[in-house]
């Protein structure tokens, strides 16, 4: 491998002078018919080159003929030797005749009868002729035999491909030949034409098989071509261009493209005889194979339209519309600065990880694989499986990458006389540009953001410590550390996807003029790492979720009863010491409690029908396609791009973050101020049911709900109820806040560690009861009353400053402390009340104070499907089967929670 790699170098750098472009390589486009009268259309250079003296242009344009007066010796070569005739010259322009009078002749074996205006005569054919097959007249020898011999006569010895040559012998040429009758047969001799005769189709005929051989370095076809370079003239260029000069630096600069508009690409197209059959303009159909709409066909070279076709097709169509290989050169058609109409070669790779550049591709090979004779079916049929044409930006300035590329990859398929075998092709077109800086850009935010959800995570994990009255760090500290780590990096990953969604959004899809913005590559380093991205921020966010909804379900709840008998006798024959008060004003409150803990400030049925609307029914997600149409509802015969797992993410989190936020503004602006408030309302009603609502949500920390009626008893009647509305309608009582002349009922508190032991001490019995399970069903019953009554008067007689020792102060957070939500001051003597003018505060134990977190979770949850799967509709199905699978386990936890902490029994829980 390493001496074969050597020789390509070596190659390579010796033919740079001759037959490699520098850095110009565009060329002036030129057809046939464009040459002057003295020049012809070199096939190999693509160009217009010089016919000898006393030469003319021939009619197809592509050799050289002689003048009229002058007769012709072509050995293949497009410049003909012409030598002048002081007699006729015969119809084929090859001989010089003279013209005989006289006798009447009697033509001879090796005589033929030449008629003239007034004159028959019997003319022995010359050396250089011989009689045709009708004997009607003289007809000149195939050139090459009277060149290597002298005579119209070729040796079996020096006849190779119908062709004679005086040296036929290359055997010092050494190499693999594939088992092909084609190969065997005109290998070598297009090789001695090409170098011998200078034979201009003698030299596409090896450069093609060269190319047939997929420029295998030990193809004997590859070291003829290399042999050949030293002698021959019209020898095609194989490789593309200078190792040592990027292939970008050829290309032409200041080129540019306005959206939608159409790449102007020409190939050469030559037969496998390597015969030029002219110039093509690329459109649709030309290097596909699968059959389609033209419309759509076409489609595949309107610039900034990623392009995507695969199909199956039968090696018998195949063979049908490729009889013989056709080759291909492709070229880039623009004008130059001088306002000529140029052709820029755009470099061809055979597979995508290969270094050799050439210029010359085919489609379909059912030649080399006919091993009898030409006639017979193939034994194997090569064919273009693949091939992608990459577009890097921004092409007005290339770089080292070519603008355009086009990468082949071959497929053979041994078929065994069984034509209808199907072969997988598949044809694409793809953008990419350089994207370190964004990629650099993105790390950057990922480190600054990165970084202050550290400092955050520790931030509230500080904050909890000292609510929970943890003084050292354990490995409780170490976990709730983690759970605030990952939440808030899950914030972080989502912010840098959202972002990075909505800028391609803009970037790419904003482009009307010039475009020089390609989306990340499918597969690219870029994508997979949105992808990973997208990835961590919803495992983060499940993770997230899930802790919110284990700390929710686990709270600490007590419902204070504030009602006291009217009738402080008993009734007979009661065995309880306990007062007689209704109980159903506390049942009441447990079941309104029960029911707000799900509540949200969106209605996830009303935003999966809102998004599934907006995405799939109008057609927003169409803007997701890797194209610059920015139409949502495109036609059917157009063509459909694939989807950008950016752009997707982009526009799907785009349109279900504004639904819900519209949501939630509408639900907050107007609904709750006009139709209903059930987290307000709940304060309400704890003050006409006389019960006040006291919550834990951490070992010290926690949220009152203030709902001592101002009338001193709710267990009225409806008269009375209706009389002590009117009065606070009119001022004529007190307020209802915990303070004299304050109307603030809710409050977040942090507690003396002397007051959460008192509380603990009150449940302590009730709890080793229902461990130990003595005294039955009875015991545990009249546990659970004792132990309601006594946490009853107990947090009555602390909020009513009862104990000294066990004393509150009310006070307002400051404004650092709102923002942080941290406090500052620790509750060493006295416990400590925050008032909350919003009246809200304690929904932070409830679904309706976390919706950020359900509504990212939401977002990215649907968002992930909707990438996996590529369906909408699917999509929202699974989604809304997630949420109420969710909202369900929330909902029935909670319930058993509750009954555990308020005492109330579950039955009575509606």
């Amino acid at each position: 491998m390493a001496s074969n790699s050597v020789v390509l170098v070596l190659f390579l750098l010796f033919s740079v002078c001759r037959f490699v472009q520098s850095a110009g390589t565009s060329i002036l486009f030129m057809q046939p018919q464009s040459c002057g009268m003295t020049e012809f259309f070199n096939s190999a250079s693509l160009q217009c080159s010089a016919c000898g003296a006393n030469q003319i242009r021939s009619s197809d344009g592509l050799q050289c003929v002689c003048k009229d007066g002058y007769t012709v010796t072509d050995v293949g070569s497009p410049i003909v030797e012409c030598a002048a005739c002081t007699g006729t010259v015969s119809q084929d322009k090859r001989r010089c005749l003279k013209c005989t009078s006289g006798n009447v002749c009697t033509c001879t074996a090796g005589q033929t009868q030449v008629d003239s205006l007034d004159t028959v005569s019997c003319v022995t054919c010359p050396s250089n002729s011989v009689v045709n097959l009708d004997g009607a007249t003289c007809v000149q020898c195939q050139e090459t035999f009277y060149t290597a011999t002298g005579t119209c006569h070729c040796p079996t010895a020096q006849l190779m491909g119908g062709l004679c040559f005086k040296e036929p012998s290359i055997t010092e040429v050494l190499g693999t030949v594939p088992h092909s009758f084609w190969f065997q047969t005109y290998l070598d001799a297009s090789y001695l034409a090409c170098t011998a005769y200078n034979n201009l189709t003698a030299c596409q005929l090896l450069t093609n098989m060269v190319i047939l051989s997929f420029n295998a370095l030990d193809s004997r076809a590859y070291n003829l071509y290399k042999k050949a370079l030293a002698t021959s003239v019209y020898l095609p260029r194989l490789v593309y261009n200078n190792p040592l000069v990027p292939l970008g630096q050829t290309a032409p600069r200041g080129l540019s493209f306005q959206r939608n508009a159409k790449i102007n690409f020409k190939i050469a197209k030559y037969d496998a005889s390597g015969h030029f059959l002219g110039w093509q303009d690329v459109t649709g159909g030309t290097l596909q194979l699968c059959s389609d709409t033209q419309k759509k066909l076409d489609a595949a070279y309107l610039f900034g339209t990623s392009y995507s076709q695969s199909c199956s097709v039968q090696i018998s169509e195949l063979l049908k519309q490729f009889p013989e290989p056709v080759f291909y050169e492709l070229f880039l058609q623009y004008s130059d600065s001088q306002g000529n109409e140029s052709l820029w070669p755009v470099p061809v790779m055979s597979s995508p990880g290969s270094s050799q550049v050439q210029q010359r591709f085919f489609l379909v090979d059912g030649l080399t694989g006919r091993q009898d004779n030409l006639n017979s079916q193939p034994q194997y049929v090569t064919y273009a499986s693949k091939l992608v044409l990459s577009v890097y930006q921004p092409i007005s300035s290339p770089g080292n990458e070519p603008p355009f590329k086009l990468t082949v990859q071959y497929t053979t398929v041994d078929i065994n006389g069984q034509p209808n075998s199907q072969a997988q092709v598949a044809f694409a077109v793809t953008y990419s540009m350089n994207q370190d800086s964004k990629r650099t850009n993105t790390f950057i935010a990922l480190a600054v953001l990165g970084g202050l959800s550290i400092f955050l995570a520790m931030l509230e994990t500080s904050n909890w410590s000292h609510r929970a009255g943890q003084q050292f760090i354990n490995c409780t500290t170490i976990i709730k550390y983690l759970a605030f780590l990952t939440g808030n990096v899950a914030n972080t990953l989502f912010l840098i996807t959202i972002g990075t969604g909505i800028y391609w959004l803009v970037a790419f899809k904003g482009q009307h003029t010039a475009v020089d913005v390609a989306l990340p590559s499918p597969g690219g380093s870029l994508e997979t790492d949105f992808i990973i991205y997208l990835s961590l921020a919803f495992a983060f966010k499940a993770l997230q979720l899930i802790h919110m909804l284990v700390v929710q379900m686990t709270i600490s709840i007590f419902l204070i009863d504030w009602e006291r008998p009217k009738n402080t006798k008993h009734h007979a024959g009661s065995s309880s010491s306990a007062p007689s008060v209704s109980a159903w004003r506390t049942f009441f409150v447990a079941n309104e409690w029960n029911e707000i803990q799900t509540t949200r400030k969106l209605n996830p049925l009303l935003q999966l029908f809102a998004v599934l609307l907006i995405l799939e029914v109008i057609g927003v997600i169409n803007i997701a396609a890797r194209d610059l149409n920015l139409a949502v509802q495109p036609g059917a015969d157009n063509y459909q791009a694939p989807w950008s797992t950016i752009l997707r993410y982009g526009i799907t989190a785009s349109v279900w973050l504004a639904v819900g936020i519209a949501q939630i503004l509408f639900f907050v602006v107007i609904y709750e101020r006009l139709v209903e408030d059930k987290i307000r309302q709940f304060v309400d009603l704890c003050s006409m049911s006389n019960v006040s609502v006291f919550i834990l949500l951490h070992q010290c920390y926690g949220f009152y709900i203030h709902g001592r009626s101002v009338h001193g008893h709710a267990d009225v009647s409806m008269e009375t109820m209706q009389t002590n509305l009117q009065k606070e309608k009119d001022n004529l009582c007190a307020l209802r806040g915990l303070e004299p002349s304050s109307e603030i009922q809710t409050f977040d508190f942090l507690l003396t560690q002397k007051l959460r032991d008192q509380l603990d001490k009150i449940v302590r019995p009730l709890s080793k009861t229902t461990m130990n399970g003595r005294g039955g069903s009875q015991g545990l019953l009249d546990q659970k009353t004792k132990t309601y009554y006594t946490m009853n008067r107990f947090l009555s007689s602390f909020l009513e400053h009862v104990h000294e020792d066990m004393d509150y102060m009310v006070k307002d957070k400051l404004f650092l402390e709102k923002i942080m939500n941290y406090e500052f001051q620790q509750p060493f003597e006295r416990s400590m009340f925050y008032n909350d003018p919003d009246g809200i505060v304690f929904s932070n134990v409830l679904y309706y104070g976390n919706e950020l977190v359900l509504l990212l979770f939401d977002t990215l949850l649907f968002c992930i499907i909707d990438l996996g799967t590529q369906n909408i509709v699917l999509a929202t199905i699974l989604t809304y089967l997630v949420q109420q699978l969710l909202e369900m386990l929330r909902y029935y936890i909670a319930r058993n929670n509750l009954t555990k902490k308020t005492l109330v029994d579950q039955c009575f829980l509606i």
